[in-house]
């Protein structure tokens, strides 16, 4: 999957944007875009959630996993696998280990199941029609090209951009979440 060069200068200006972003706003921001994800009825109603678990100045999801594992949720966590990824289900946060690109992944022994209802994906930067941009390798794009499963982009209201050139893997996201409001795509 290769990235035009508009694609991959669009994601390192967004990337320096979001990773000036001090961590009292993310956390902030990571708080206010909890509460806007508990007013979307497919994640409120979903048993089956995929959640990432947050690097450098991604949205902060550790709140959210633990909400959902206290409300007796399925929560699953991406693990990569040669150049495929998959989700695995964990119970807490022991469940997780540092796996590739020194992100926490879940243990080789927690059960894997990519059928899952909703999916909160990272995103570099996204348009309000659901065009993603991600960090250019493609595991989303890839999985979810195969699981059809709804979407939901966490991201800083900053990180929207009217145009991000659709590349022909790219899958549009069904939701937008940002601290300051919620798109349907």
């Amino acid at each position: 999957m290769e990235d035009s060069s508009e694609r991959k200068s669009l994601r390192s200006h967004l990337l320096e944007k979001r990773d000036n972003t001090s961590f009292d706003f993310m956390k902030i921001a990571s708080e206010k875009i909890q509460k806007r994800l508990k007013k979307i009825n497919a994640f409120r109603d979903a048993q089956k959630i995929g959640v990432y678990y947050p690097i450098g100045s991604e949205i902060l999801t550790q709140d959210i996993i633990q909400e959902l594992l206290s409300n007796g949720k399925d929560v699953f966590l991406p693990k990569v696998m040669g150049k495929k990824m998959e989700f695995r289900k964990i119970v807490d946060f022991s469940s997780l280990e540092k796996g590739s690109f020194d992100i926490m992944e879940p243990k080789d022994d927690c059960q894997t199941d990519n059928d899952l209802d909703v999916v909160l994906v990272p995103t570099v930067g996204i348009s309000p029609i659901g065009v993603r941009l991600g960090y250019g390798h493609g595991f989303y794009d890839r999985y979810l090209a195969e699981h059809n499963t709804v979407t939901i982009s966490l991201t800083l209201e900053k990180q929207i951009v009217k145009n991000i050139p659709k590349s022909e893997h790219d899958i549009i996201i069904n939701w937008i979440i940002t601290e300051d409001q919620i798109l349907k795509t």
